[in-house]
């Protein structure tokens, strides 16, 4: 029976992995395929075996690293000792999370182990540098940006583009108003209700975001909530995972005591109906930005971490923006509100802004869909054959 190891280390790695694994099992080699190692309830629900909890991996910056390594590199050397001994699979496939799967890809493959890779480094934006670990690490990159197989190749690297599987999944043209009956359905409140504005609030799906951000989202909507008084307006905030519900809602019942009259809803999941249903999204910057683009919706970037973190993050990086819909165009289509901007005055001025110039909207869409187009591949199967020819090749040598 064909093996196969995998490590998600956060939920877009989760999302990401899921219509892989499916598209593997539909390969008529790879039916039986054994699938196991480090991941989310996507990918379980695929046949995947979780061996540790994907919760150890979920953290986002240097110092929240810090706090949380010993745990890591524990974690860490458990799975290296189990994928080269007992658990030893014919392949391994790490999804995005460098830091830590770059140093699993090393050792394996260092031990005779193929290692693939799905989601590159974002070496083109900062610490260019790893390359030369990646080199080292991995057999095969397979790149989810078109011009991302280009710096490879410069370096030497086998790389695959293969789309990504979001542009896949979700449809070229939005229909707001099913996406709306949708949310109704899940409320239990009748369609008319959602008439009038929809904003989707992302504060991110970890808990140093939700600590770091999700407040200054929550002075935002109430600010906004006192601009629009006497419109019909309501925020959606799609909790990424149920350990996040109680901070949120702490949160919610601070600004209903201010503003009791505020219509701000936490739903569990479904954070692509939100989206749908959305006329402008507020958005912690990461992978739900993409998500939001190909919805084709305005939006507002922002993002805050610890101090030293952000000094560490400004002194590797070298584009002028930290938004994915922005690196994919090249230019700042929509606004990024950082750190010491990321203010509810500004994130609150901004998305009226987009509301208040539905031209600006209209021109913005065309952006998206065009990068829609070159983003949309047959991911999960191109990703399931570059897994199968390696899984072949090694059974044939």
């Amino acid at each position: 029976m064909p093996k196969l190891a995998c490590v998600a280390g956060e939920p877009s790695g989760d999302l990401l992995a899921a219509p892989v694994l499916n598209a593997l099992q539909q390969i008529p080699d790879m039916s039986g395929i054994e699938m196991y190692g480090i991941g989310g309830p996507r990918m379980q629900a695929e046949g995947f075996r979780s061996d540790w909890s994907m919760e150890t991996l979920s953290v986002r910056g240097y110092v929240e690293a810090i706090k949380q390594l010993p745990a890591i590199l524990k974690l860490r050397r458990q799975l290296i000792d189990n994928l080269m001994g007992e658990g030893r699979p014919d392949v391994f496939l790490g999804i995005d999370a460098p830091d830590f799967n770059l140093g699993v890809e090393l050792k394996l493959r260092e031990a005779g182990i193929p290692t693939l890779h799905l989601v590159s480094p974002s070496i083109w934006a900062w610490r260019a540098s790893r390359i030369n670990k990646i080199a080292r690490a991995v057999d095969r990159m397979l790149c989810i940006f078109p011009f991302e197989t280009e710096i490879y190749a410069r370096a030497g690297v086998p790389a695959t583009y293969v789309g990504h599987p979001l542009a896949s999944d979700i449809p070229l043209l939005p229909d707001t108003s099913s996406a709306r009956n949708k949310i109704a359905s899940l409320m239990h409140i009748d369609r008319p209700n959602l008439d009038g504005t929809v904003i989707a609030v992302l504060p991110g799906s970890r808990g140093s975001e939700i600590e770091h951000i999700a407040p200054i989202f929550f002075e935002t909507m109430s600010l906004i909530a006192h601009r629009m008084a006497g419109q019909k307006l309501h925020f959606f905030i799609p909790v990424a995972t149920p350990r996040l519900r109680e901070p949120l809602e702490a949160l919610l019942v601070q600004v209903k005591k201010r503003n009791p009259d505020i219509q701000i809803h936490l739903i569990d999941g479904h954070a692509d109906p939100i989206l749908e249903a959305a006329d402008a999204v507020l958005i912690a910057s990461g992978t739900a930005t993409l998500q939001a683009a190909l919805w084709k919706k305005p939006m507002v970037i922002s993002y805050k971490v610890p101090w030293l973190t952000a000094q560490i993050m400004k002194r590797q990086g070298y584009l002028p923006y930290v938004g994915l819909p922005n690196i994919l165009c090249g230019e700042f289509v929509v606004p990024e509100l950082l750190q010491d901007d990321a203010t509810p005055e500004n994130l609150a001025n901004a998305v009226m802004n987009w509301l208040d110039h539905p031209e600006k909207v209209l021109q913005l869409k065309e952006r998206f869909m065009q990068m829609h187009e070159t983003l949309r591949r047959p991911t999960g199967l191109l990703v399931a054959q570059a897994i199968t020819q390696v899984i072949q090749a090694g059974h044939s040598a």
